[in-house]
């Protein structure tokens, strides 16, 4: 055999083992790292995405939560309901949070895409607010006069409309104030109060409840609509009545749990399939006294209201007819 041809082989097969032991080490550093993520330091991340409406409550649970399991981050991101319902259909999150209800095709989508139905939690319940300005004589208003104001070829553009006079306001034009499309308050508040028709055009589109009562703070002419929980002191809630003859009802605790205002509905949560480890664990925690005390703090409705005081800022003295 040529010497120059042994001496090949002989370096074709140090190569190979040299290669074998690379991978080998290369493996062992990877199984070690995976390894050590499920040590004493592992974290894990449960990701939450959806409803800007449930976004304070949220973060407020994150922050318990992380005092009570160091060892586990909550991740809280908004967008919309539908936005989080959207990210649940590609199985990019593990949690959507929504203040609507998830549509039938929206399950079927999900379906499809991972193979798993969507659990749905309830986990509060809200009052969707109708805000004005604190200096806005109005007490309360109707499903028809909502309806005259928001919907697209409505008939009232002015105040004056409604026998009100705004106090320092030459121009009294109704400055509408609404949430984006993929927001479920949009959904709930359409579907509501609009019968699913066309918002009018013009309105001030706001991402965020939050951004929804800071501009009726500001503007002594704006309507618009959000959660209880946003309420400032440079704002007031309407008493809402479906009809006009109606006894209108404020957004409070009691009224909400016992179904009477108009305007109430579910903070929800979905999961793909039922929830286990960490994420069964935070859901059970957020459901619970700990959790439902969060709820009420944060100026929502908790599951049960057992000796839970009034949310009343921003509420008129009496509903009035």
């Amino acid at each position: 055999m040529d010497s120059r041809s042994s001496t090949g082989k002989k370096r074709f097969v140090m190569s190979y083992r040299a290669a074998l032991c690379l991978c080998a080490a290369c493996l062992l550093l990877s199984c070690g790292s995976k390894t050590g993520s499920k040590g004493k330091n592992a974290k894990t991340t449960i990701q939450i995405k959806g409803s800007d409406t449930m976004v304070n409550v949220e973060q407020a649970w994150a922050e318990e939560y992380k005092s009570i399991k160091p060892d586990v981050n909550i991740e809280v991101s908004g967008g919309g309901s539908g936005v989080g319902i959207a990210a649940l259909e590609k199985g990019a999150i593990d949690i959507a949070s929504a203040s609507r209800n998830i549509k039938v095709e929206e399950i079927e989508q999900t379906k499809k895409n991972t193979g798993k139905e969507p659990r749905e939690f309830v986990v509060g319940f809200d009052a969707l607010a109708v805000f004005v300005h604190k200096d806005n004589p109005l007490v309360r208003i109707s499903f028809e006069k909502l309806s005259g104001i928001f919907i697209e070829g409505g008939a009232i553009t002015r105040w004056s409309q409604l026998g009100v006079t705004i106090p320092g306001v030459k121009d009294d034009r109704i400055v509408l104030v609404s949430r984006q499309s993929s927001s479920g308050t949009y959904s709930f508040f359409r579907e509501r109060v609009l019968h699913k028709k066309d918002f009018r055009l013009g309105s001030l589109d706001m991402n965020g409840s939050k951004e929804v009562v800071e501009l009726v703070s500001n503007t002594k002419t704006a309507i618009g609509y959000s959660g209880m929980g946003y309420a400032t002191e440079d704002v007031k809630m309407l008493c809402v009545a479906i009809h006009e003859s109606d006894t209108a009802i404020p957004p409070t605790v009691e009224n909400t749990l016992a179904k009477k205002y108009p305007l109430a509905r579910s903070l929800l949560m979905y999961t793909l399939g039922e929830p286990t480890g960490e994420g069964k664990a935070f859901i059970d925690w957020v459901v619970s006294k700990a959790g439902q005390a969060i709820v009420k703090e944060t100026g929502y409705v908790p599951l049960v209201a057992a000796d839970l005081p009034s949310r009343s800022a921003g509420l008129p003295a009496d509903s009035g007819k």
